[in-house]
């Protein structure tokens, strides 16, 4: 089943990309990142770059979680370790592919939306990450509203860019969060996992907790920003509209579809589900808010009209409806299912658009087809106009990657 229909495919074609930053740490960064860039062959694809740093993340993010299932035990200060080396490895990678697409002269708009897909997912396990560091799931309900919040924040990034046209990066952003993240899980390395139990002697709180206190501090002001973009200021669409010409607040409906089961799920859970399975719930809602933040790139970038309705909403459907009849399936076993699930739908959704925008620009995902030096024969084809198909398509797909 496609996802994308022609007009769709049309419009992604006349995408352009547009940020705005005032980054304090990124000036401070390319000195870094334009060296990096340069030790990378031509023949190295920028999707390529991104994937690999993502799945860099996901696997020191995943020792953690090994180690803590639940958060709440002490993991080993190796783990720490290699959980901020493998962020900063993934935010060198994400932040040089693309000065490595117009190094090789293959920018195009499936590598912008890649680059969100793959940030979307990054923020579900470096939550995850962070919370197994400092080991939040002590005060599980600390550790809900942490993950939720950075998820939401992600999401409201993209409501406003798809309401302004324009991705707007603040004074402290995405940066500035991830070297927040690579200290906490730096203290846990020099001073141990068990510093985090330790009182704040003002504020009579755990130490553990001062990362999420911090994180709504900068939450709340990057809000304030993007609805003060998608609710004051007028949209990039037409009469104040979004870009798609639909109303400014009509993202707040998948928003809602996914934070109000997240709760309510929870909350009424007679086999206090969430209490005993903290991360691979967190994960299963964390993967369904990166399906759903996708798809609003995608409306975005080809400036359509979002759907309410998405695949991946079936698995929190399940869960609320199985406690509505009063749990006949094991709340436990429910949830391990609906997060393969959502899992493989997620994958499913980010492979099915990729190969349809890579047929239709195409061009090669993970890789950049060499110029072939022409032969005398192909330039007396091409001054005839009959030029082979084989050339032409060769052609298409090194001008775009």
């Amino acid at each position: 089943m496609r996802q994308l229909n022609d007009s769709q495919l049309r419009r992604l074609e006349e995408h352009k990309y547009s940020c705005m930053s005032v980054s304090l740490m990124d000036p401070l960064m390319q000195k870094w990142w334009c060296w990096l860039v340069e030790q990378c062959p031509l023949t190295l694809a920028p999707n390529l770059i991104t994937i690999t740093g993502l799945a860099i993340n996901i696997f020191t993010s995943l020792i953690l979680v090994y180690y803590s299932p639940d958060a709440k035990q002490e993991v080993p200060r190796w783990a720490c370790f290699l959980c901020a080396f493998g962020l900063f490895v993934y935010q060198s990678l994400d932040a040089i592919d693309g000065k490595q697409a117009r190094r090789t002269g293959t920018s195009s708009p499936l590598g912008e939306l890649f680059d969100h897909g793959c940030d979307s997912l990054s923020t579900v396990f470096v939550s995850l990450g962070v919370s197994c560091s400092v080991r939040l799931g002590a005060l599980p309900y600390w550790m809900f509203f942490q993950c939720m919040m950075a998820v939401t924040l992600f999401y409201c990034a993209h409501w406003q860019t798809y309401v302004s046209g324009t991705l707007r990066f603040g004074y402290i952003d995405v940066t500035e969060a991830q070297f927040g993240v690579m200290a906490i899980h730096l203290v846990s390395v020099i001073l141990g996992p068990e510093f985090w139990a330790m009182k704040v002697p003002v504020l009579l709180v755990p130490f553990r907790c001062l990362p999420t206190i911090f994180g709504v501090i900068a939450a709340a002001v990057a809000l304030f920003n993007n609805f003060k973009i998608i609710l004051i200021e007028r949209g990039a669409g037409r009469n104040g509209s979004t870009v798609a010409g639909t109303s400014v607040l009509s993202p707040v409906v998948p928003l809602s579809l996914i934070l109000v089961p997240a709760v309510l799920i929870a909350w009424k859970s007679p086999t206090s589900l969430f209490l005993q399975e903290p991360t691979i719930y967190l994960l299963t809602f964390g993967c369904v808010a990166a399906r759903v933040t996708n798809r609003l790139v995608v409306a975005h970038m080809t400036k359509s009209e979002m759907a309410y309705s998405d695949a991946s909403l079936l698995g929190p459907a399940a869960l609320f409806l199985n406690q509505y009849f009063n749990c006949p399936i094991s709340e436990k076993y429910l949830l391990y299912c609906v997060c393969a699930y959502v899992i493989y739908d997620l994958v499913k959704y980010c492979r099915q658009v990729c190969l349809e925008i890579c047929e239709h620009l195409n061009i090669m995902m993970f890789t950049i087809v060499p110029k072939y030096p022409q032969t005398k024969a192909t330039s007396s084809m091409e001054k005839n106009g009959s030029s082979s198909k084989y050339m032409t398509r060769s052609k298409s797909k090194v001008k775009n990657n």
